[in-house]
């Protein structure tokens, strides 16, 4: 018979590292969270080898005293809570795990002094032993190095990735961390090079633009709404200003970085018709909700959260993403691609370029001209311009001639006034400040959406269509408690389902949409769809693609050529129409080339 016996106090710290403790970032994480605790205004990482060898963070919070310090390295001893409501709890750390097990696995030098204390105090644990304490000179804060992580622990070593990969976890850490505390001021070092470096007090706005990217600044909007006791601020890039995959997506929740399913399917599915399937969105979420409505302890990292009303949580961060960005997404690309404006010039490099012989009737207009390249330096337009014949200069594809009721002031229009049409495809305006140059067919397709929608198009799309014969779909019982739970809102989609036993569903109706779907099909996808998501997000997005592709097949296809009072009119209604700065793909509908930029092709700046 086995005997049940007691752990070795080592090999405790050893398995509770292994849930904190999974690499380097893992680590960095928990040493950061306490010095944002302590109440640090300036915190400095420093790293070595991505943290394989080398992990120090320094702040300047309260400190601790020696006593105190004995305790920290002792398991689930914790000053961030001061009673027995784990629930109310509002710091990042609480565990109390965090030092003693980074330091059963790896050399830890913990040093730290109180603003109010003449000197401060040292204790170093090595691997789980006590091996060196005293004083320590340093300044008030506190000062943790972690060295030679799973040094003596070969079975975890091994399975730690490069430097290379550890120090990008790390710094993915760094960058979370500090944006959920744009009060704080972050240094971050790797192997003596400065990485990253942010002043604290300098608002949301501004560590948003440096830590996520400059460029969010002019292709985001800001959010700041209410509902009760929720609060949603941050700033979301435009459907135009996105990634192919989701690593600059941030999520906070009452300040604590997490990477949630739940608030990942609200993001997809605010984005849902604004975006292609293979795009992500760029953004920086905060969400701020009552302690007692979220519980931070369903997972020993803290990066997942559980909240008591999943569904009204999803619906603020849908319908408040939706609202905001339906004050800004009439923006588009401002400014082409660099690289797309270089194709307008010739390189220093290319040789100057010369005339083809003019006609003999144009000779005497260019005797005695200078072709030879200016001598400023600029690169000049275009690779072969000889506009002096006649026979080599296209017709235009259209041509804007001035109709009687067509507006003549384009500083009153953001889009201009239409001038012409490129190939029936691009309808090129003039504006107040630039060029505006719009694709017709992705353009009408987003007005065509959201007119169906308006026009209560949804509603018929999710009309249900009742079977002949109502059809028996056998799925395993937990799919069939997912599937029934949601069987109210599917229904307001227009799929009418019902318990038909422990393990099957019975389905007496289909969304009149997708009448001709496979009804087992869906109804495992709708139940893998809640497993992922905690709600069906696939049979809305289902209907808003066959919305899109009625949009796509009612709107103006490019190769048709238009009259300028249909290109004034299309103009008139995208700067009137929500979201009409990207089609229904995420691609944007126009762009503009400011005068700037057309005098610089032409070497006039």
């Amino acid at each position: 018979m086995p005997v049940i016996r007691r752990l070795p106090e080592t090999l405790v710290n050893r398995i509770a590292a292994g849930e904190v403790v999974e690499r380097p970032s893992s680590a960095l994480k928990e040493l950061l969270e306490n010095a944002i605790d302590a109440g640090a205004a300036r915190i400095a990482v420093s790293l070595g080898e991505g943290g394989l060898s080398r992990i120090e963070v320094t702040d300047d919070g309260c400190g601790m005293e020696p006593e105190d310090m004995a305790l920290a390295l002792e398991r689930h001893a914790t000053s961030k809570l001061p009673d027995e409501a784990i629930e109310q709890v509002r710091t990042l750390g609480f565990r109390g795990e965090a030092l003693p097990s980074i330091a059963s696995v790896a050399r830890l030098t913990l040093e730290s002094r109180t603003r109010t204390a003449q000197q401060g105090w040292k204790r170093v644990v090595d691997h789980g032993v006590v091996t060196e304490e005293g004083p320590a000179a340093l300044p008030p804060g506190t000062r943790v190095r972690v060295e030679h992580l799973f040094g003596k622990v070969p079975a975890r070593r091994k399975f730690l990735r490069t430097a290379r990969s550890e120090y990008a976890a790390c710094l993915d850490i760094v960058r979370r961390l500090a944006l959920a505390r744009p009060d704080i001021g972050f240094t971050f070092e790797h192997d003596g090079r400065r990485v990253l470096a942010v002043q604290g007090g300098e608002g949301l706005a501004a560590r948003v633009a440096q830590i996520v990217a400059r460029e969010l600044g002019d292709n985001g909007v800001a959010i700041d709404l209410e509902r009760g006791d929720m609060r949603l601020t941050g700033v979301a890039g435009l459907p135009t200003y996105n990634r192919g995959v989701a690593d600059h997506q941030y999520l906070f929740v009452n300040g604590r970085p997490v990477k949630d399913r739940l608030l990942t399917g609200a993001v997809r599915g605010a984005y849902a018709d604004m975006l292609a399937r293979d795009r992500h969105a760029v953004l920086a979420l905060f969400l701020d909700i009552a302690p007692e409505e979220v519980d931070v302890n369903v997972h020993p990292a803290k990066t997942e959260v559980r909240f008591r009303d999943a569904a009204a949580v999803r619906g603020f961060i849908v319908s408040g993403l939706r609202e905001a960005l339906s004050t800004g997404d009439r923006r588009s690309a401002q400014t082409p691609a660099a690289d797309a404006m270089g194709r307008w010039q010739v390189e220093p490099s290319q040789p100057p370029f010369a005339p083809a012989e003019p006609s003999p009737a144009l000779r005497s207009m260019f005797t005695g001209r200078d072709w030879s390249r200016p001598s400023t330096g600029l690169r000049e337009a275009s690779q072969t311009w000889r506009s002096f014949e006649a026979e080599v200069m296209a017709a235009p594809a259209g041509r804007a001639e001035q109709a009687e009721d067509a507006p003549t002031d384009a500083e009153a229009f953001p889009l201009g006034i239409a001038r012409g049409q490129v190939a029936n495809t691009y309808i090129v305006a003039e504006a107040a400040d630039g060029l505006v140059i719009v694709d017709q067919h992705a353009a009408h397709e987003r007005l065509v959406l959201e007119r169906l929608r308006a026009g209560g198009a949804e509603e018929k799309v999710a009309a249900s269509q009742a079977l002949l014969i109502p059809e028996v779909v056998e799925l395993d019982e937990p799919a069939c408690d997912r599937l029934e739970e949601q069987a109210a809102h599917l229904a307001g989609l227009g799929l009418s389902i019902e318990r038909f036993g422990p393990g099957a569903m019975l389905v007496r109706a289909m969304p009149a949409a997708i009448k001709g779907g496979d009804p087992h099909k869906l109804l495992q996808d709708l139940a893998d769809d809640i497993a992922l998501h905690g709600a069906s997000l696939l049979l809305g997005e289902k209907l808003d693609l066959v919305l899109a592709t009625m949009a796509c097949h009612g709107s103006v296809r490019a190769g048709r050529s238009l009259s300028v009072a249909e290109m004034n009119a299309l103009l008139r209604e995208m700067e009137s129409t929500p979201r009409s700065g990207q089609c229904n793909h995420g691609r944007p509908t126009w762009v503009k080339l400011s005068m700037a930029d057309v005098e610089k092709l032409f070497g006039r700046h």
